[in-house]
């Protein structure tokens, strides 16, 4: 644990930071989306930690204890649901388990798995945030007295959206195999709900019913294609 680490354990909680003290490890492969978090933790007072995918996650955990961890359920070398399921059944577990994802239907096996609770993306509400956290802290770590509600709204920088087309384009091809395109799908349809980006998320879960149907069409591979180099062609001035 570093000098900030131990720093911000004995800070205590306020009106304004009600999660001052704790440190959050969100475990989420889209920058757009981990930006948003970073911000949302920021103004509430926590520290925050970034784990990729479950193996970076496992490296984190194997070296500190965080207060909270949020887990994506799509990630890219497995399901966050995994994870979930370690924590909640490991030795020593934390103190607060939150699935994510911009499926609400996969908040019953979020649950299932050992979540403690579940937060549907985009989250944008301050407020909303902090009330996820606090209302699944244990009792002593709860800040007392009353509580400010922020009515900020979060918008991440468009940068990191940019960043996150960037990344998959390199997976989204009509030579990919199934279970690429079925996490290419799921995490453009992430992250184009995050970015209230409807042509994206459609042309994204179109995608994702083909996969689920194992029989990814080329018309809507290049559809999604099509879509996402016209972001990469806007943002090119960012």
């Amino acid at each position: 644990m570093d000098s900030y680490d131990t720093f911000m354990m004995t800070r205590v909680p306020t009106a304004e930071r009600p999660l001052m003290g704790l440190t959050v490890l969100v475990v989420e492969d889209s920058r757009f989306a981990s930006e948003a978090m970073r911000l949302l933790c920021l103004r509430s007072g926590a520290r925050i930690r970034r784990a990729d995918c479950l193996k970076s996650a496992r490296r984190h955990l194997g070296v500190y204890r965080p207060s909270v961890v949020i887990v994506d359920l799509g990630l890219p070398d497995g399901s966050g649901a995994d994870l979930i399921q370690e924590l909640h059944t490991g030795a020593a577990r934390v103190d607060v388990i939150l699935a994510t994802s911009g499926d609400d239907g996969l908040e019953d096996a979020a649950l299932a798995a050992g979540a403690d609770g579940f937060i549907a993306k985009p989250i944008e509400s301050l407020a909303v945030f902090q009330s996820i956290v606090l209302a699944n802290l244990p009792g002593g770590m709860r800040p007392t007295g009353p509580r400010l509600l922020p009515d900020a709204e979060i918008r991440p920088d468009p940068i990191a959206f940019r960043d996150d087309l960037i990344s998959i384009t390199r997976k989204l091809s009509d030579k990919a195999d199934k279970s690429t395109l079925d996490y290419v799908a799921q995490f453009l349809s992430g992250v184009a709900r995050s970015a209230h980006d409807r042509a994206l998320e459609t042309a994204a879960g179109a995608l994702a019913r083909d996969c689920a149907k194992g029989n990814p069409r080329c018309s809507d591979i290049a559809r999604l294609a099509g879509i996402v180099q016209e972001r990469l062609e806007r943002t090119a001035c960012i």
